[in-house]
């Protein structure tokens, strides 16, 4: 893939190459099954597990508390069937609407079986208040799902806030059981799983420029699992474990991820994408029939962007379907988006529905979004390519 001017990062990353090719030589070198009691199969178990523990030392867990799984879907699954596959009773489940198809388009199928599901609506510029959640809590409530930085917006939500919030409210009583989608926003900012509250989380290393195919579950606590099969990762995921995923996204990890044990290098890159972020809002304000979604991100303060991700920006040009916008810049070379990559060919856009956007916004709306190998000069490029094609079609 050509990354320079690739701005597709949130749909997936492009490939560390020399840590996709030192992994697959391990994974070469120790080939036999991790589960397997021979020599071999021992030995492909201590690389394994020396994954793990690289992992959990970068996110400032356990590396109990860290499961190996297919990606970030099945991440948000695990959790979300297990609680409800444990009471008879079929309670309420409360999510964002704002949340991945992964987590979202389940809760309906899970609605369909008689369970209480209940969506609550982000603001107009895309957060969801704690209080909100709050609100809706019952006695019967049993699962809780925000995720930390939505995919389209940017949007970083108060998902420590919300935990706090959860805790507050269950006063001595059992909480509902609180999951992150974390796959937008680890190696993307500051994180920390770590947070009293925060039961379980996804991760995906394809986002961080790992292979497709491999994800981390995050489990406060351990839990009896919906899935059964061989027993691999510690009955919460059955299946052979993938060793060359788990020791690339260990790698990924320690190279990428920000937090309190973030490479020096990794945090530069993170401050410096916030300053060419509001340089590029900036020049896409000067675009006459431009609207940046959420409007709140035309305000450049560093108080106001902190609140979004430098990584992901989504902005309308009224009058120039998304899509066509997607087709007129590929044909210029540039690789953009509508939004989340699961949901490419339906033409709804729920996130921006949820957030009360007018039609023309929702119809024009589309998402450029970066990565840690973009340059200025491949930002500056994009905007030029912008700038022609809006030219073309309002002349």
């Amino acid at each position: 893939m050509n990354s320079e001017h690739y701005f597709d990062w949130a749909a997936t990353a492009p490939c560390d190459a020399e840590i996709l090719r030192e992994s697959l030589e391990t994974a070469i070198q120790y080939d036999g099954n991790p589960s397997s009691v021979h020599k071999t199969g021992k030995e492909a178990r201590k690389i394994f597990e020396e994954a793990r523990e690289s992992c959990a030392k970068t996110l400032g867990v356990k590396s109990s508390q860290l499961y190996f799984t297919s990606g970030g879907t099945e991440s948000d699954h695990i959790p979300l069937l297990s609680v409800l596959n444990t009471p008879a009773k079929k309670g309420r489940i409360i999510l964002s609407a704002i949340e991945h198809p992964a987590l979202r388009e389940e809760c309906f199928m899970l609605k369909k079986q008689g369970f209480d599901v209940v969506s609550v609506n982000p603001d107009k510029n895309g957060f969801i208040a704690p209080q909100s959640i709050i609100e809706n809590l019952t006695p019967d409530t049993l699962f809780v799902t925000v995720m930390a930085v939505n995919n389209e917006t940017g949007c970083i939500q108060s998902i420590y806030e919300i935990a706090d919030a959860l805790e507050e409210a269950a006063k001595g009583k059992k909480k509902p059981h609180f999951h992150v989608d974390c796959v937008q926003a680890a190696g993307k900012i500051p994180l920390d799983l770590s947070h009293k509250g925060i039961d379980s989380a996804a991760l995906s290393a394809h986002k961080i420029s790992g292979p497709r195919g491999i994800g981390l579950l995050y489990l406060a606590k351990p839990m009896n699992s919906f899935l059964v099969g061989g027993g691999q990762e510690q009955n919460i995921r059955s299946g052979t474990e993938n060793l060359f995923g788990a020791v690339a996204f260990a790698k990924c990890l320690e190279k990428f991820y920000l937090g309190k044990n973030a490479a020096p290098s990794t945090n530069e890159r993170y401050e410096q994408q916030k300053e060419w972020i509001i340089d590029f809002l900036k020049k896409l304000k000067t675009l006459e029939k431009c609207r940046l979604v959420p409007e709140l991100r035309e305000d450049f303060s560093e108080e106001t962007q902190s609140r979004f991700s430098p990584w992901v920006v989504q902005a309308a040009f009224v009058g120039i379907p998304g899509n066509v916008m997607v087709r007129a810049l590929d044909a210029k070379g540039f690789c953009i988006s509508t939004g989340s990559a699961c949901s490419a060919k339906k033409q709804s856009r729920p996130i921006l529905a949820a957030m009360n956007a007018s039609r023309d916004i929702q119809d024009s709306a589309v998402r450029f979004s970066f990565g840690a190998a973009t340059t200025k000069k491949a930002m500056e490029e994009l905007f030029e390519a912008v700038k022609e094609v809006v030219e073309d079609f309002w002349a």
